[in-house]
C-alpha cells in the first residue's frame, strides 16, 4: 500500500495521506502501519498519530540522536515501515460500551427518527446490533471517531451545534458515531449516554477506546446506568 503523498507537517513531523475520503479498509491498513512504526521507531520519534485517512509521525528536533536531516529521515522511516505492513496486523481488541438510550439521554432520538423514518426503538436496535470500529481519536482528548454506522442511521450534523454536549454522550453524524469524553461543544445527534469514563489522564492508557478497537454498544436500563456511574 502506497500513500497518496508524504510531506512535511511543520518542522517536527511528516504526514502520510492514504485517502482523501473515508475508506474503512484503508483506515484498517494504516492502523497496521502505525503499529509497525511504534514497534520499531528510533528514540527520536516522539509520537505516531493515525487519522481517518492518514498518519503523522512526530519527532523531537532537540533529541541528541536526531539525524542531521530529520524530515528526510522521518520520511525514509515511514516508507520502510510501509513495506513491513503485511507482517503487522491491525489491532484486534474488542470493547463493550454500555449505553442508556432512555429519552432523557437520547436528546435527538425523536429528531433522528423523523429524519430517517425509523422508530426510536429501531434506531437503538440498529445502533447496538452491529460491530463498530474506532477509526481515530482526536478533536478532544480521548474522543473516538467510530465507523460502521448502519447506513439507515446516517444523518448530517445538526444545523446548530450545542454549546454543551454532555460527558459520555453517544452521538452520530454521516457514517460515524462519537463518544464525548467530557462536556464540550458539539454538533452531532445524541442517541444516548454511557456511564463509562472515556478519558482519564490518571489511567494507563488514558483513553478507553483506541484506534483499531472493535466496539459494541450495549443497551442498559437507567438503573444500570446509575449503578455503573
Amino acid at each position: 500500500m502506497q500513500p497518496l503523498r508524504i510531506e512535511p507537517l511543520g518542522d517536527a513531523a511528516v504526514y502520510a495521506e492514504f485517502s482523501v475520503s473515508l475508506d474503512l479498509r484503508v483506515n484498517e491498513s494504516l492502523q497496521a502501519v502505525a503499529i509497525a512504526l511504534r514497534e520499531r521507531a528510533p528514540s527520536w520519534v516522539r509520537d505516531v498519530v493515525p487519522s481517518l485517512g492518514g498518519l503523522a509521525l512526530h519527532f523531537d528536533p532537540g533529541h541528541p540522536e536526531i539525524p542531521s536531516a530529520p524530515l528526510e529521515a522521518a520520511i525514509a522511516l515511514l516508507r520502510d515501515r510501509l513495506k513491513a505492513t503485511a507482517r503487522n496486523p491491525a489491532p484486534d481488541r474488542e470493547v463493550e460500551v454500555p449505553v442508556c438510550y432512555d429519552a432523557e439521554f437520547g436528546l435527538d432520538l425523536e429528531e433522528v427518527a423523523a429524519k430517517t423514518g425509523l422508530s426510536p426503538a429501531e434506531i437503538v436496535r440498529r445502533h447496538a446490533s452491529r460491530e463498530h470500529r474506532v477509526l481515530m481519536v482526536g478533536f478532544a482528548p480521548g474522543m473516538p471517531y467510530i465507523g460502521g454506522l448502519d447506513a439507515r442511521l446516517s444523518v448530517p450534523r445538526r444545523a446548530t451545534p450545542r454549546t454543551r454536549m454532555p460527558s459520555g454522550a453517544i452521538a452520530i453524524a454521516n457514517a460515524q458515531s462519537v463518544v464525548y469524553p467530557f462536556e464540550i461543544a458539539g454538533g452531532w445527534s445524541v442517541l444516548g449516554r454511557t456511564p463509562s469514563k472515556i478519558f482519564d489522564p490518571r489511567r494507563d492508557p488514558p483513553c478507553l477506546l483506541l484506534p483499531g478497537d472493535r466496539v459494541w454498544f450495549k443497551p442498559i436500563a437507567r438503573d444500570e446506568f446509575e449503578r455503573l456511574k
